[in-house]
């Protein structure tokens, strides 16, 4: 695969299927300064999100280096990410969570993208007592690392939206979403999207970190 200069902005999308990534594909597929969409994935994407200017680069996440050609992009839009209780142990978090991206982030780079935007998580800290805080606060300092030109980083509270899969912790907190200070409160799945999006067509360099407070007044 190579880059589509000449027909706008070849990106990939990571963690296309889960809340906020399918946000980010519709705002991709809609908007022409987007070239090329390129979903990084395990399975095809189901029929509601499929188009004919994404390309589904269906691999093994443990094997994402035998496929280097895929990461020559412009831009990478991240969203991976799971939960403790999903993913079995935190060791296995940690993979999804922070290994993953970190790789994905070193092939971009190595060829030749210069903007990566992650979904991390209001609180993140390498220094957290909170293990998911902590876990989403060393990503982002190894991704700093990396010195991209340009780094987008968006924290978001709970995110809002409708998931395959019902969070009996996130459905409660729900509920009681009016009684905490607004920039705690949760923050809808597209709003997130949008902010990043956003972030992707401007031409500002260095990092860039959006809290929730900005991810609410996105649109």
């Amino acid at each position: 695969m190579d880059k589509h200069d000449d027909n706008g902005l070849t990106v990939m999308a990571a963690g296309a299927t889960g809340l906020v990534g399918r946000e980010i594909l519709r705002l991709l597929v809609a908007d022409e300064q987007f070239g090329e969409i390129r979903a990084l994935l395990r399975r095809p994407l189901p029929p509601e999100l499929a188009s004919p200017r994404i390309s589904d680069c269906i691999c093994d996440f443990e094997k994402l280096k035998d496929n280097r050609d895929w990461f020559h992009v412009d831009q990478v839009f991240c969203a991976l990410g799971t939960t403790i209780k999903k993913a079995g142990s935190q060791n296995a978090f940690r993979r999804v969570d922070f290994d993953y991206p970190l790789t994905i982030a070193r092939l971009a780079k190595e060829q030749g993208a210069k903007h990566f935007l992650l979904v991390s998580a209001m609180g993140a800290n390498p220094d957290s007592k909170l293990f998911y805080n902590q876990v989403k606060g060393e990503l982002e300092v190894a991704l700093q690392e990396l010195g991209y030109p340009s780094l987008t980083i968006a924290r978001p509270s709970l995110l809002l939206g409708d998931r395959e899969e019902i969070r009996l912790g996130e459905a409660i907190a729900k509920k009681f979403l009016w009684l905490m200070p607004p920039k705690w409160r949760g923050v809808h799945a597209a709003l997130v999207a949008a902010a990043l999006v956003q972030a992707a067509k401007e031409t500002g360099e260095g990092v860039r970190i959006i809290e929730n407070p900005e991810l609410r007044n996105a649109i």
